[in-house]
């Protein structure tokens, strides 16, 4: 299996930024999907973004504009820059691979967005 490796998670004043990084353990095999979620404190998990092995990417609506997902492939790792982040952003955040071997996840990495 896949191991997935999230960081750059912390606390950030409203309107600030945060990078989060997610490094897969091996080369991933494709057709593959890599995204994020996250969980909201009392909300279930939701997707944040999520870009495919062919270059599509998809958005929640309420993060499209603020968020913006890439992958490096040739080092396996999937990126969600995050800015003008909001106190309703705070959430653990969760990086997630999809392939024909399975579904796996991070351990996530906390967001808190704070004064």
């Amino acid at each position: 299996q896949v191991q997935l490796v999230e960081s750059g998670g912390g606390l950030v004043q409203p309107g600030g930024s945060l990078r989060l990084s997610c490094a897969a353990s091996r080369s991933i095999s494709s057709p593959n999907t890599m995204g994020w979620y996250r969980q909201i404190p009392g909300n279930e998990r939701e997707l944040v973004a999520r870009y495919s092995s062919d270059g599509i990417t998809n958005y929640a609506d309420s993060m499209k504009g603020r968020f913006t997902i890439s992958r490096d492939n040739a080092k396996n790792t999937v990126y969600l820059q995050m800015n003008n982040l909001e106190s309703g952003d705070t959430a653990v955040y969760s990086c997630n691979l999809k392939n024909r071997f399975g579904e796996y996840w991070g351990q996530g990495t906390q967001v808190t967005v704070s004064s």
